[in-house]
């Protein structure tokens, strides 16, 4: 398949590559081994607890790849967690700021488990640490944006909060060139968007909505029917354009597979499909995904993994 180029794609490479070029070498820190063990046992814990799919996918990494990719989810989880669970968006952002400066460190405070093991992790695979900050000033965002006008705008988002997870994996994993950086932003992406169409529900009774307000818009749909919870024929009409782009998305991304170590392509191809697969339950549940989360069941996700790999070679 050759790979549509959007409009946004240029603007987020420019990103990926300033992050890319800039980064000098972190020194390794100096962690005893009781606290690093620890600290990886901790994130591995997060994982499972937090993302039954990514913790399955993660799981077909060689082990030290495997450890430093979930010491990458719990730096996520503990970014998000930070602004979500924060009692309003001033202390929200104070406490974001502070986690910022912490996870700088070369050393950090040997009771911060997580910023323990995302600090050897980031260091043993030499991950820029400009994508760590590019993630944090998109989870920021949270506390100032609630809404996106355009698809363009949502992209640029995703790019912040989810394809810089993509570039932190690509080096961990391991990349035979920069010409696989495209593929992992257009990846993010499309897991962005399917966490967003995942979760409509949830963030409207956050106060937000990701949806792009013109797309809305030109089927007939007010923020207000989200809601209400009330599956319409505009709303499937709306769902199946959505989940057709995502789609389209992950079937181009998928190119990037071949570009990734060989050791680390079943498990990246099976985070975006266990993943995708999200869409087909929406699709399953008639565009319902108003009264209710999709998922994907545990036995489910287990089925896929022998067509997973097989694609994956």
């Amino acid at each position: 398949m050759t790979a549509e180029v959007f409009p946004w794609e240029s603007t987020l490479l420019s990103l990926a590559q300033e992050a890319h070029h800039n980064h000098t070498r972190a020194a390794e820190p100096g962690i005893d081994a009781r606290t690093l063990r620890d600290a990886y046992a901790l994130c591995d814990d997060l994982t499972a607890t937090n993302s039954r799919s990514f913790h399955m996918a993660s799981g077909l990494l060689p082990k030290p790849k495997r450890a430093a990719v979930r010491a990458l989810y719990a730096f996520c989880r503990v970014t998000d967690d930070t602004v979500d669970n924060a009692a309003n968006e001033a202390d929200g952002l104070a406490a974001l700021n502070a986690w910022r400066a912490r996870i700088q460190l070369q050393n950090p405070p040997a009771d911060d488990l997580v910023a323990v093991a995302w600090a050897d992790a980031r260091s043993r695979y030499n991950v820029p640490s400009r994508y760590a900050e590019q993630l944090i000033d998109g989870v920021a965002r949270d506390t100032v944006q609630k809404r996106y006008v355009t698809f363009d705008d949502l992209a640029a988002y995703s790019y912040g909060v989810a394809s810089t997870v993509g570039l932190m994996s690509m080096h961990i994993i391991g990349y035979q060139g920069l010409e696989a950086m495209p593929y992992a932003i257009k990846l993010g992406v499309a897991l962005q968007i399917t966490n967003i169409l995942r979760d409509v529900a949830d963030d409207w009774r956050r106060g937000r909505v990701y949806l792009p307000q013109e797309e809305l818009t030109a089927f007939g749909i007010f923020e207000e029917e989200i809601g209400e919870g009330v599956v319409t024929a505009r709303w499937r009409e709306f769902m199946r354009f959505q989940i057709d782009r995502n789609r389209r998305l992950y079937d181009e991304a998928h190119a990037g597979v071949a570009l990734l170590n060989a050791d680390g392509r079943f498990a990246t191809a099976a985070a975006a499909e266990l993943y995708r697969g999200i869409l087909k339950d929406i699709e399953r549940r008639n565009y319902d995904n108003l009264s209710r989360r999709a998922y994907v069941g545990t036995a489910r996700k287990v089925a896929m993994l022998p067509a997973i790999w097989l694609r994956s070679r």
